[in-house]
């Protein structure tokens, strides 16, 4: 199944996110699910960083919950909201560039 996870910072969080940015790199690379897509999102001026969006391949959305929790931005407090959907892949153009 596959998952969405937004996640918004706490204003201010740029130097913190910059900081635990190594470990919650290395965690993704361990993790137990597959990272379809992943990356920062941006503020209106196109550089900020002011959270977070995957879509993750896992079991269920506990596994998800878990998989989040242990996020060392989220331990680290960066993140003031988090949002986990299921969701249906209708369309895929990755491949079509």
């Amino acid at each position: 199944m596959l998952f969405v996870i937004h996640c918004l910072d706490h204003p201010g969080k740029v130097a913190d996110r910059l900081a635990h940015y190594d470990a919650h790199k290395s965690y993704l690379s361990t993790a137990p699910m597959t990272s379809v897509v992943s990356g920062p999102l941006l503020a209106d001026d196109h550089e900020a960083m002011i959270g977070s969006m995957f879509i993750v391949e896992a079991e269920s959305f506990e596994a998800v919950k878990e998989f989040n929790a242990n996020d060392p931005f989220n331990a680290a407090g960066i993140w003031q909201d988090i949002r986990i959907h299921p969701f249906s892949m209708r369309v895929d153009n990755r491949g079509a560039r």
